[in-house]
């Protein structure tokens, strides 16, 4: 019986002393959600802060490289550009990709999403043609309305899952009907 005493009492030790760590852990979390206080931004609102730390070069490069499906190359331009750390990159590239965002210049006022959808789209110099193909069948969209940064977002949409909001972007920055839009955002949807 007195053999026992000596490796419970062990036991015991142990057992106090890995309540006491995960005790200490727990306040550690409790105080560090506490302390952040800040509300969680959301995925549009950093989409829009993210945008906002970009020139327009960068702006441009950003959404090639997320239109080309690069994700780790939009990140490392990111956190190259921004200094960010690389999960705060992470996390306004993803961003970035579900809500493409327009560049707005340094004096550029931000608007509000609802505004973007009355605006007139810009009107380019020379005609973009888009092509989309899959097996036997393909589909060309050519527009003034149209160039990489625009298409890189509609692409960028219907990759994620939203091809309503690819093919209404395609129908307002070109002269094609919803229909024959969303045929063309099937085509792109891989």
């Amino acid at each position: 019986m007195e053999s026992l005493v000596i490796p419970v009492l062990i036991l015991l030790a142990v057992a106090a002393g890995v309540s006491l760590a995960a005790r200490a852990i727990s306040r550690r979390r409790a105080s560090a959600g506490a302390a952040s206080g800040a509300p969680a931004v959301s995925s549009a609102d950093l989409a829009r802060q993210a945008a906002a730390k970009l020139s327009e070069d960068e702006h441009r490069r950003l959404y090639a490289l997320i239109a080309q499906g690069q994700a780790m190359a939009a990140i490392k331009l990111y956190y190259e550009v921004t200094g960010d750390g690389l999960r705060a990159s992470r996390d306004a590239v993803g961003a970035l990709a579900a809500h493409p965002q327009p560049y707005r210049g340094p004096e550029a006022v931000p608007q509000s999403t609802e505004d973007d959808e009355d605006d007139e789209p810009q009107r380019f110099p020379y005609r973009y043609r888009a092509i989309a193909s899959k097996g036997d069948v393909t589909r060309e969209v050519s527009s003034n309305m149209l160039n990489d940064e625009i298409y890189g977002r509609i692409r960028t949409l219907a990759r994620n899952g939203d091809t309503e909001a690819a093919a209404t972007a395609l129908t307002r920055h070109s002269d094609i009907s919803m229909k024959q839009a969303r045929e063309f955002i099937e085509l792109l949807d891989d």
